[in-house]
C-alpha cells in the first residue's frame, strides 16, 4: 500500500505486541469513542469498560478522542470519572470543550503521557450540504520530547450518517476539510483521525478521499489493519465491527475507526505496534499482527447485540458494562491501537585525543546510547535508534547502519585522529539519526599530535635552538613534564637528567 512500509520484525515487534495484549501502560495506546448523547453519569460503566481488566487484558488509553458529548460539564465529569477508577493512574485531564452545532466532540489524555498543545476548529459543521458537527483537531506533544516529531494530531470525526447522495456528499465535504488541513500541518508532525465515520465501504467517496491517492499526498491516511471492504453486514469482517452493541441490528458496522499518516506504519520511529501489510484476521480478534482492537468484540456478534456470557476478549462483566455505557441508546464500541514511541539520543558531546605522537595511533571510545524514558514507556513501548556517523577531515568513524535498543548500555564506537601531520586538530563528527528531538547530533573532537620524537627539539617546535636549552634547563630545574615521550632525552638513557646537557650542545653545535 505504501512505499514507507519497512516494518521491522523480531523481538521488539514481538515484545511491542506482547505488551499491547495487556494493560497499556508502556506504548501510547490511542482510542476513539462515540459514547452516545453523553452529558455526565455512567461512571461505574465507564470506569470497568476503560479499566476493567479480564484476563490481563484492559483497555487503559492514554488518549481518548471521543464523540457525541451534548454539554461543556460532562467533560469534567468524565474526567473525574476517569481519574476515580480504581486501576486508573489518575492523571486525566480534558481539552477545552467547544460547543458546535448537534452533539459535539471531546478529547482527554493523561498528563503523565502527552503534553497538550491545544484544540483547532477545522470547520465549522452546520446544514446540508455542509457536515453537521464540527471538525475538531487536537494537537499534543509526547512527554519528554521536544521535536516536531513527537507531536501528534488527532482529527475527531462524526460524520453524517445514512446511505442517501445527500449522506454521502456531506461525508465527502468533511473529508475533504480534514485532509486539507493535514496537508498544511508541520512536515514533521504525526497525524491520525479517529472516530465515528458511518461510512459502510472503503469504496465510498468519503473513505477514499482520506485515504487515496491525490496529487498531493501530504495529508493521506492509511487503514493500519489494512482492511478495506464493504463492512455492513458482512461477516467477514465481524471481528472489526463497532456498531452497535446495544440495538436492533447488532454489531454489524465499522463505523468507528482510526486511521493513521504514512510515517506512523513505516516501521521507524513514532510508529504503529503492528503490521500494516498484514490485513486483519477473519478468524480471530486476538490478531498476532496487530495492536488494533474493536474493545469488546470477538466476534460471536454479528448481527445481535455485544456477547456477554462467554466474551473472550472481555468477559461477562466488561461487556455488559460496554453496553450499559451507552446509556441504554444505540451505541458504539471503542477502537484503539498503539504506537511506540521515538528513540532518543545520548552520547559525549566532546571527545579529546589529548596530545599524541606523530604517526602513533590515536583513538577514543564513542557511545551511542538510545536514551529514551524506560521508566514512562517501558523498553517494548519505545522504538530502535536508527543512527550512521560520519566525520570531518583529520579524523575517521566506522560507516554502515547502527542501531540500539532502550534501556540497554548503549554502542561503542571506535573514532580514530590522524597522526601523520604534526599539530593541532579540530574537528567533529556527525550522528545522523531518527531521534525526533536531535535528528543530528554532533560531536567535537580536538586533539594535538606532536612532531616525530627528537630528543633535542626539548619544546617540541620542529626547531633545535636556544629556546630547547632553555626549556631543558626548566625541565631540570622546576620538574616540568616534556612535551613528548623522548624530548629532553638527549642521550637516550630513558629520562632527561643532567648529562642531556651536553648532548643538547651537541646538537646544537652540529652542522
Amino acid at each position: 500500500m505504501v512505499q514507507l512500509r519497512r516494518i521491522q520484525f523480531g523481538l521488539t515487534f514481538v515484545f511491542a505486541l506482547a505488551a499491547s495484549a495487556a494493560t497499556a501502560s508502556a506504548q501510547l495506546r490511542v482510542a476513539t469513542w462515540n459514547i452516545t448523547f453523553y452529558a455526565g453519569g455512567r461512571a461505574t460503566d465507564i470506569q470497568s469498560s476503560v479499566y476493567g481488566i479480564f484476563n490481563g487484558r484492559s483497555m487503559s488509553p492514554d488518549v481518548i478522542l471521543l464523540q457525541e458529548f451534548t454539554t461543556a460539564t460532562a467533560v469534567p465529569a468524565f474526567v473525574t470519572i476517569l481519574n476515580g477508577a480504581p486501576g486508573s493512574p489518575g492523571d486525566w485531564a480534558g481539552a477545552p470543550f467547544i460547543d458546535g452545532p448537534d452533539t459535539d466532540s471531546a478529547f482527554v489524555y493523561r498528563t503523565s503521557k502527552v503534553e497538550f498543545l491545544g484544540v483547532t476548529v477545522v470547520a465549522v459543521g452546520g446544514v446540508a450540504p455542509n457536515h453537521p458537527r464540527n471538525i475538531q483537531r487536537y494537537d499534543v506533544r509526547l512527554k519528554g520530547y521536544t521535536g516536531a516529531g513527537a507531536v501528534l494530531a488527532s482529527y475527531s470525526t462524526h460524520m453524517k450518517s445514512g446511505s442517501t447522495g445527500d449522506d454521502q456528499a456531506r461525508r465527502l465535504v468533511e473529508a475533504q476539510r480534514i485532509r486539507d488541513d493535514a496537508e498544511l500541518l508541520t512536515p514533521a508532525w504525526q497525524f491520525l483521525v479517529g472516530g465515528d465515520f458511518n461510512i459502510q465501504s472503503s469504496s465510498q467517496s468519503a473513505y477514499q478521499e482520506l485515504v487515496g491517492s491525490q496529487a498531493n499526498n501530504a495529508g493521506r491516511f492509511f487503514d493500519p489493519i489494512n482492511t478495506p471492504g464493504s463492512w455492513n453486514n458482512n461477516i467477514a469482517f465481524r471481528f472489526v465491527h463497532t456498531q452497535d452493541p446495544i440495538g436492533a441490528g447488532g454489531m454489524d458496522d465499522r463505523h468507528d475507526q482510526i486511521l493513521v499518516e504514512g510515517t506512523l506504519i513505516d516501521g521507524v520511529g513514532f510508529d504503529y505496534v503492528g503490521n500494516p501489510a498484514i490485513p486483519y484476521s477473519t478468524t480471530t480478534w486476538d490478531d498476532p499482527n496487530h495492536s488494533y482492537r474493536a474493545w469488546g468484540n470477538d466476534g460471536t456478534s454479528y448481527n445481535s447485540t455485544l456477547t456477554v456470557a462467554g466474551n473472550a476478549m472481555v468477559g461477562a462483566t466488561i461487556a455488559q458494562d460496554l453496553i450499559d455505557s451507552t446509556g441504554g441508546a444505540a451505541g458504539h464500541l471503542p477502537a484503539f491501537l498503539d504506537f511506540r514511541v521515538p528513540a532518543k539520543i545520548d552520547s559525549q558531546t566532546v571527545l579529546d585525543f589529548g596530545s599524541v605522537p606523530q604517526g602513533s595511533t590515536a583513538e577514543q571510545v564513542l557511545t551511542v546510547l538510545n536514551s529514551a524514558n524506560t521508566t514512562l514507556w517501558t523498553a517494548a513501548g519505545i522504538a530502535n535508534l536508527n543512527y550512521t556517523l560520519s566525520a570531518t577531515a583529520g579524523f575517521s568513524a566506522p560507516g554502515g547502519a547502527f542501531s540500539d535498543a532502550p534501556g540497554g548500555a548503549g554502542n561503542d564506537h571506535t573514532i580514530a585522529m590522524d597522526t601523520s601531520t604534526p599539530g593541532p586538530k579540530n574537528g567533529t563528527l556527525s550522528i545522523a539519526s531518527d531521534s525526533v528531538d536531535e535528528p543530528v547530533r554532533v560531536v567535537t573532537l580536538i586533539g594535538t599530535v606532536v612532531p616525530s620524537c627528537n630528543a633535542c627539539d626539548v619544546n617540541c617546535d620542529t626547531f633545535v635552538n636556544s629556546a630547547d636549552a632553555a626549556e631543558l634547563v626548566d625541565m631540570l630545574v622546576n620538574g616540568t613534564a616534556p612535551c613528548s615521550a623522548c624530548a629532553g632525552d638527549t642521550v637516550d638513557d630513558d629520562v632527561p637528567n643532567g648529562v642531556d646537557i651536553a648532548g643538547l650542545v651537541g646538537c646544537l653545535l652540529a652542522p
